[in-house]
C-alpha cells in the first residue's frame, strides 16, 4: 500500500506536548505541530520546572522561569504560524511526570507526545525518567519522538508477544493502516529456540486480525535479545514508527512499563507509539 497524508486516529482533537526546552524536545515539538496540522488538533504545550525538596532554598529563579516561558511562547508562535491553537502551561514541582499525567487527564487529550530524553535524561542507553514515568502512569497513548525522527505512517512495525497489551498495540496499528494505507510488519522475538512456535503464533494472530480488515502484513519471527532485534528490524526495514504495548508478558502492571518497551524507546531511531488502551 502507499501511505496517504491523513490523520491516523479518527478522533484526535487534543494533543498534549510535554517539552523541557532542551534540543532533545525538538522532534516532539516539530511532529506535534505536523500532526496537529493534519488532524486539526488543539495543542497543549506543558513544561514543568522541577523543584528538589532538599534544595527549596535554591528553587529555580526568575531566569529559568523566563527561559521556560520564552520556550513555550516560541512553540505557541510556531503553532500559530500554522493556524493552530496552542495553549501553554507551566508547572513547578518535584514530580514533573505527575503534572504531565494530570494535565492530560484534565484536558482530556487523545495523545501525549514527548521526546525520548530531557534535561536529566541519560544519553543513549535509557530514556529520560520523566518519559518513562509518564508512560507508566498515564492511561493515554504516548508517542515518543527522538530528536531527529520524523513521525510518518508509510511503514509500521508492530511488536507482539501475544499479551493483551500487544494485542491492543496491534489493533491500533491496524486501525492506522486502514486509515492511512500504511505497510505493516508484525514482529515477535523469541529469546530461546523453544519459544519460536509461541512467537510465530503471536505473529499469526496479528496477520489474521489484519486480514479480517482486508490488509496484508509481513510476519517475522526472530530469535535474540528482544529489544535489540526490534530496534535492528525497525532500522533494517526502514520502519517509520514502532507500535508497541506498554507491558509484555513479564511486564510490571501499572507503575512501571515493561523493560523491553523501555529499551526499544531508548534505542530506536524512529518514533515509538506506546499503546495504553486495553
Amino acid at each position: 500500500m502507499s501511505a496517504q497524508i491523513c490523520c491516523p486516529i479518527a478522533r484526535l482533537e487534543k494533543l498534549l506536548l510535554a517539552t523541557d526546552g532542551s534540543a532533545l524536545s525538538e522532534g516532539a515539538i516539530r511532529e506535534t505541530i505536523n500532526l496537529a496540522k493534519i488532524c486539526s488538533s488543539k495543542i497543549y504545550a506543558v513544561s514543568v520546572i522541577e523543584l528538589n525538596p532538599e534544595f527549596l532554598a535554591n528553587a529555580p529563579g526568575l531566569v529559568e522561569k523566563k527561559e521556560i516561558r520564552q520556550h513555550l511562547e516560541s512553540v505557541r508562535s510556531r503553532a500559530a504560524n500554522e493556524n493552530l491553537d496552542c495553549e501553554i502551561i507551566v508547572h513547578e514541582g518535584d514530580e514533573p511526570f505527575q503534572y504531565i499525567v494530570d494535565e492530560a487527564a484534565k484536558k482530556q487529550v487523545e495523545m501525549i507526545i514527548m521526546g525520548r530524553h530531557g534535561r536529566t535524561g541519560l544519553k543513549r542507553l535509557l530514556m529520560g525518567s520523566v518519559t518513562a514515568k509518564v508512560i507508566g502512569h498515564t492511561p493515554h497513548n504516548v508517542l515518543v519522538v527522538p530528536e531527529n525522527a520524523a513521525f510518518s505512517f508509510q511503514k509500521i512495525l508492530i511488536v507482539t508477544d501475544g499479551s493483551r497489551y500487544s494485542e491492543s498495540a496491534a489493533r491500533e496499528a491496524i486501525s492506522i493502516s486502514r486509515r492511512c494505507g500504511s505497510d505493516l510488519i508484525a514482529l515477535s522475538v523469541a529469546t530461546k529456540n523453544m519459544n519460536l512456535p509461541s512467537a510465530k503464533e503471536s505473529v499469526d494472530k496479528v496477520i489474521q486480525a489484519a486480514e479480517k480488515e482486508g490488509m496484508k502484513v509481513e510476519g517475522l519471527t526472530l530469535q535474540g535479545t528482544p529489544y535489540e532485534v526490534i530496534v535492528n528490524t525497525a532500522a533494517t526495514k526502514k520502519a517509520d514508527m514502532v507500535v508497541i504495548g506498554s507491558h509484555g508478558r513479564t511486564g510490571l502492571e501499572r507503575l512501571l512499563m515493561g523493560s523491553v518497551t523501555e529499551r526499544v524507546i531508548g534505542h530506536a531511531g524512529c518514533a515509538v507509539l506506546v499503546v495504553k488502551k486495553i
